[in-house]
């Protein structure tokens, strides 16, 4: 990879004279060597030259050309790593010419995980090579829409391997017939993998497959009078259906396609994908440029910015369809094209519409967003709105799994991608003092050390001896000047009767229960309640979810789960003598002294 920078004073005509033929990237700069923009390029010759020597360009285009002192070019080995140099670089500079959509939140998969009785799962994040995901989904709504199909159809189990692995009974689950209870072994190893195939197959788009099958089934159970077997093939058979028919735009021909529909007026765009997997419309989700795109946006650079940024790090279906033709080429070019036929203009036209109505209420929340903050600097008599806000609480259950969150509000919007959880440790069991000073001092020395953004406004939920701890945190790491308010609760804890400890005023503060600025403190504190809850309960679960018998050498899940079945549960696994143990299946009496020594002497 080789760097070339133009010349100092920069002269379009003759710079173009140099520039290679070669894939690549190009940035272009301002007098003070500011960068205005990044793009990329097959022939950065030609790219390039473009740009000067091409009437009609947009706007916005225009407007940065006009400030352009000069250019540097960056040739690569190949186009496609240009394309992941370019998409490095936008992040990297956020030059304000580029349209870059940010996208904080990582799309949903179903997964069917590796084990011997694979579990149903809702999942985010990265991938684990022993178990199968399908997907992307565009929302948690339609993933866990999906899941509760598929458990409710074909039985699979949903429960955390913890729960599973400890079972000695069915759970509810089975009694309200969403699951065969594969913990108990109430379905063979070889039934249950044939529900799984049929789910596999179902998420993979052979719905017909399926349905036919199954119908198959019902008609020979029938046949052999097998009738409750045959009335539950009849219900499984019609929980499918229902769900094709409910398809506005379904396709026969179980593909895989997204639809990008754009809207760009009034300075603002939005580019709008919807999904279609296996041939079913699994809803859509709005996309915004983020940062300062400056001038009037194109919707055709918008499109083609959408589609290098989002499939560079999502997979490619193997059709996209557009409304509109995009700025320039692209890597993913030969699968993208205008609608083909009746069915996919009636999935671009509805992906419009949602276009339409998600642009519509961004500008009503961000109208919303602006009167609160608004509100709220004239109540606490701040010199500008507060842009970013943040609120910390404390959770635990009698001291146990303690937990403090901090969430955190920027422009009247909760930012969930800069939300933090702190498990709390060292303190005197249910001293919320101790751990909001530790959660305060672990999240502000970094502040303090220039390591991270300080916010305009922090909020502790808790009265006034709290504001008070986190008072003397800011003054220790030299942040006296931050700005905080400690939201005591009210009488009976009744919402809107909360009491504010502001910073710098000798007497509490109390808003009436309609003022908007009130209403935004009580959405943020509600959400650090629910978030430090969130994570107490889990870092509970986790202590109180592992059983000793997990860590008995050469005691693997299928023994475990007989253990727990033939002794009733962990606490008569617990009582159990050397010799009781012996007389359970597959238990020698070595591995009985193993487990008895292991479980009394841990």
């Amino acid at each position: 990879m080789s760097s070339q920078p133009s010349a100092p004073s920069f002269d379009a005509k003759a710079f173009l004279a140099t520039l290679t033929e070669s894939p690549g990237v190009y940035r272009m700069l301002d007098a003070e060597a500011r960068v205005l923009y990044v793009g990329k390029a097959k022939n950065l010759k030609k790219r390039v030259s473009s740009y000067f020597q091409k009437t009609g360009q947009s706007p916005r285009i225009v407007l940065m050309l006009q400030q352009v002192a000069n250019v540097e070019i960056t040739a690569t080995r190949s186009e496609a790593e240009a394309l992941i140099l370019e998409n490095t670089l936008i992040k990297k500079l956020s030059p304000k010419y580029n349209i870059l959509f940010r996208d904080d939140k990582s799309y949903p998969y179903i997964c069917l995980t590796g084990h011997e009785f694979p579990r149903l799962a809702y999942h985010r994040g990265g991938f684990d090579k022993k178990s199968r995901y399908f997907g992307p989904f565009p929302s948690g709504l339609a993933a866990r829409q999906s899941i509760e199909l598929l458990q409710k159809t074909f039985l699979l189990r949903t429960c955390e391997d913890a729960v599973f692995a400890h079972r000695s009974r069915p759970c509810l689950m089975h009694q309200i017939r969403r699951c065969k209870a594969p913990c108990v072994g109430l379905v063979l190893r070889d039934d249950y993998a044939g529900d799984v195939r049929l789910a596999e197959l179902f998420l993979r788009g052979r719905q017909s497959e399926v349905i036919d099958g199954l119908t198959a089934r019902m008609q020979v159970a029938a046949e052999a009078l097998q009738f409750e077997a045959a009335a539950q093939l009849r219900d499984q058979v019609r929980s499918l259906q229902a769900v094709l028919h409910r398809q506005y735009v379904s396709s026969t021909g179980e593909e895989d396609a997204d639809i990008l529909a754009i809207v760009a007026e009034r300075g603002e765009v939005c580019v709008n994908l919807a999904m279609v997997r296996g041939g079913l419309h699994l809803g859509d989700r709005a996309h915004f440029p983020a940062g300062g795109a400056e001038g009037e946006i194109d919707a055709a650079e918008a499109l083609a910015a959408f589609i290098d940024q989002h499939y560079l790090e999502h997979p490619v279906p193997k059709r996209i369809v557009v409304g509109v033709d995009r700025a320039e080429e692209g890597t993913v070019k030969a699968v993208v094209s205008p609608p083909r036929n009746e069915r996919e203009r009636a999935w671009l036209a509805m992906a419009e519409k949602n276009a339409q109505l998600a642009m519509i209420a961004r500008r009503q929340s961000k109208h919303r967003a602006g009167s609160r903050l608004a509100a709220l600097q004239e109540a606490l008599e701040l010199a500008e709105p507060p842009a970013r806000i943040e609120c910390f609480d404390v959770s635990h259950t009698m001291g146990e799994g303690t937990v403090a969150s901090c969430v955190v509000c920027v422009g009247g919007a909760m930012k969930k991608s800069d939300y933090r959880r702190f498990n709390i440790a060292g303190v005197t069991p249910g001293d919320d003092y101790a751990a909001m000073r530790q959660a305060l001092t672990r999240r502000y020395e970094k502040v303090a050390t220039g390591e991270a953004v300080a916010p305009d406004l922090i909020l502790i939920d808790g009265g006034k001896g709290q504001h008070r701890i986190a008072r003397e945190v800011f003054d220790e790491l030299g942040l006296g000047h931050l700005v905080s308010v400690g939201v005591a609760k009210g009488e009976e804890r009744k919402p809107g009767m909360e009491t504010l400890f502001v910073h710098g005023r000798a007497e509490p503060l109390q808003l009436a229960p309609d003022y908007t600025g009130f209403h935004l403190i009580q959405e943020i504190r509600d959400e650090a309640h629910r978030f430090a809850i969130a994570g107490h309960r889990a870092r509970r679960a986790k202590a109180r979810g592992r059983s000793k018998l997990e860590d008995v050498p050469g005691i693997g899940p299928t023994r475990r789960r007989s253990l727990l079945a033939h002794f009733g549960g962990l606490d008569g696994v617990m009582s159990a003598t050397v010799e009781d143990l012996r007389r359970a299946d597959g238990i020698s009496r070595k591995m009985a002294q193993t487990i008895f020594d292991h479980l009394h002497t841990s």
